[in-house]
């Protein structure tokens, strides 16, 4: 698997990273939503690097301008909930993609720190032959992004995956490289060490969902 940890060069990335992680600043809803967009805007934008281009010409108004345009056939795929301020930010760059939707969740059986990925719902389009980003804004154990493509299998067999996350444990990381193909690209802008008992990345931020669009009441 390709790793790119793109926080490795001091950038305004940092900036966005201290404040969603700031208690103080984070119970701002609106202010940790944009902030997540803003990280996958950057995010975006540095993985539009390695994507594939073509030639073409434009017209202006004092003649022709040749340039190189974006050629990749994109489905962009967000888990719910948690990664639709982080979809919405990619999606500012990769305007022309597809997209793709899938509620996971974590199912705690008789209430113990165990629990299995849970898929309810899911749409989206044909994925055959084309270029993949799946976006979750928290990679802890892995789980999730690996039940997640899973589910999305019927669809087709994508050209390329990128996987997209903004905090990930190391746990998690190792997970998805041994269930990913090895010519998968993983974007992330930080990797924490642990986890708790919980399966929650330490220090990380906390639930991303709950931080974006409130509490939500388990069942």
């Amino acid at each position: 698997m390709h790793i790119h940890n793109i926080s490795q060069q001091n950038s305004i990335l940092n900036t966005f990273i201290s404040e969603i992680r700031d208690v103080s600043i984070q119970k701002d809803r609106m202010r940790f939503r944009r902030n997540i967009e803003r990280i996958g805007e950057i995010m975006g934008y540095e993985m539009s690097k390695v994507l594939s281009y073509r030639a073409t010409s434009v017209e202006t108004p004092l003649g022709t301008s040749s340039i190189d345009v974006l050629e990749n056939d994109i489905v962009l795929c967000s888990i719910l909930r948690a990664g639709v301020p982080l979809h919405n930010g990619l999606l500012n760059y990769f305007d022309a993609a597809e997209n793709a939707f899938i509620s996971a969740y974590r199912h705690h059986k008789h209430n113990t720190e165990s629990f299995e990925i849970i898929v309810e719902y899911l749409a989206c389009p044909n994925l055959e032959g084309k270029t993949l980003i799946l976006a979750d804004p928290m990679l802890a154990t892995g789980q999730s992004m690996v039940t997640t493509f899973e589910a999305l299998k019927p669809f087709g067999t994508p050209k390329a995956i990128h996987l997209v996350s903004v905090i990930g444990a190391q746990e998690g990381i190792t997970y998805v490289e041994n269930h990913f193909d090895a010519s998968t690209h993983l974007w992330i802008t930080t990797i924490d060490d642990t986890l708790n008992d919980k399966g929650y990345i330490v220090p990380g931020l906390g639930d991303a969902g709950d931080l974006a669009f409130g509490e939500k009441l388990q069942h």
